[in-house]
């Protein structure tokens, strides 16, 4: 895997996230309790010994900037670890990407500058926890020009996205078709977006592309060329937990389904572990009489009232008599006494203050802002 790069592109379209992707990037969504969605993409890669990675940015970067620093947490603070990629500003380009091809054509330089003769390329609203050899292993062995990692099933990753992409995979592993944004998928392969291939025959793609005025990686490069047959794209199938976050109700959803034992084994087995940057806080602390069951509660939180199948992010405090119900709950926010709050999403440091009640159905959970106060 010396031979490896690795390249995150966090530029996904997230309107559909609305309020928890306003200050930030879907990459810098903070998940599961003290982690963010890229923790995954860094951590597999770290396990897959590549340690040569390069990270895209575009809008609302600062904060996925903070929590990524130096990579240090991740042990890509070294001489060819960490690259942030800032976006490339120009008269007529003023940060947006119009796709992954725009974006890959705007850092070509980086591509260009390393020396890994291969390169894997991802997106970073998918949540995974995977080591990338043994797929590398069949890309070369099968001597792909492009192996597209994908989990079975037309909804597998439980997402209805406009992007969503799905793939027909022959027995002998050859992706012989692509549906991109159907609203009723007809093949049974969702993509993951994470491609293995040489690193000149992605420069080679992205050039050529660039030329013709195309923006979008998987229609105007991968479809098109499988197509016309002009290109050897292969398959390779994940069978571990795989979740994109393209929606509100999928990040609710996804770290709801943490409250299950199965599921968190799943993400998070022994032999893989997931680095996330270091917070120093003392352990959780329940006070007497407090209530808490099938929650996850991080650390620093202060529980006084009660919390029922709810994930608490570090720092939160929870008042006397206040009640948190099947709700998510973000760093240092506070439910003041005798609030309640029942399937909710509350962002970083917001206040729900004495005796308020926000009370959602489970279909449609309600999003409060970072930093507000109700």
């Amino acid at each position: 895997m010396k031979d490896v790069m690795g390249l995150i592109y966090t530029g996904e379209n997230d309107i559909h996230l609305g309020e928890l992707t306003s200050q930030r990037a879907v990459a810098a969504l903070p998940i599961a309790g003290r982690y963010r969605v890229i923790d995954f993409q860094l951590s597999s890669m770290v396990h897959s010994g590549i340690k040569n990675v390069g990270i895209i940015t575009q809008k609302n970067y600062s904060s996925l900037m903070d929590h990524i620093g130096s990579g240090r947490e991740w042990d890509l603070h070294g001489k060819q670890g960490l690259v942030i990629l800032p976006p490339f500003l120009t008269r007529e380009n003023m940060g947006v990407y119009s796709g992954l091809l725009d974006a890959l054509k705007s850092n070509t330089n980086f591509l260009r500058l390393s020396t890994q003769e291969y390169i894997v390329l991802t997106n970073s609203h998918t949540v995974y926890n995977v080591d990338f050899s043994d797929a590398l292993r069949a890309h070369i062995e099968r001597e792909a020009d492009v192996t597209m990692l994908y989990t079975r099933g037309p909804k597998a990753m439980g997402t209805e996205g406009e992007n969503d992409t799905y793939l027909s995979v022959n027995d002998a592993g050859v992706v012989t078709g692509m549906e991109i944004g159907s609203a009723v998928p007809t093949r049974d392969c969702a993509s993951l977006k994470i491609y293995i291939t040489r690193r000149e025959l992605l420069r080679q793609l992205v050039e050529q592309g660039a030329a013709n005025g195309l923006h979008d990686f998987d229609r105007d490069i991968l479809q098109r060329n499988i197509n016309e047959g002009n290109l050897k794209v292969y398959g390779y199938e994940y069978k571990g937990l795989a979740c994109q976050i393209d929606s509100i109700q999928s990040y609710f959803n996804f770290n709801m389904s943490l409250l299950r034992g199965d599921v968190r084994r799943q993400l998070f087995p022994a032999d893989l572990p997931v680095y996330t940057k270091v917070r120093d806080d003392l352990p959780a602390r329940y006070v007497a009489d407090s209530q808490c069951s099938n929650s996850l509660v991080a650390n620093g939180c202060v529980i006084e009232g009660t919390v029922i199948n709810s994930v608490l992010f570090r720092g939160v405090k929870v008042a006397k008599n206040a009640v948190v119900k099947n709700s998510i709950v973000m760093q240092d926010a506070q439910i003041q006494e005798g609030a309640e709050v029942d399937h909710c999403i509350l962002d970083k440091q917001s206040v729900i203050r004495r005796n308020g009640r926000l009370i959602a159905p489970a279909a449609y959970p309600i999003v409060i802002a970072k930093n507000v106060v109700i």
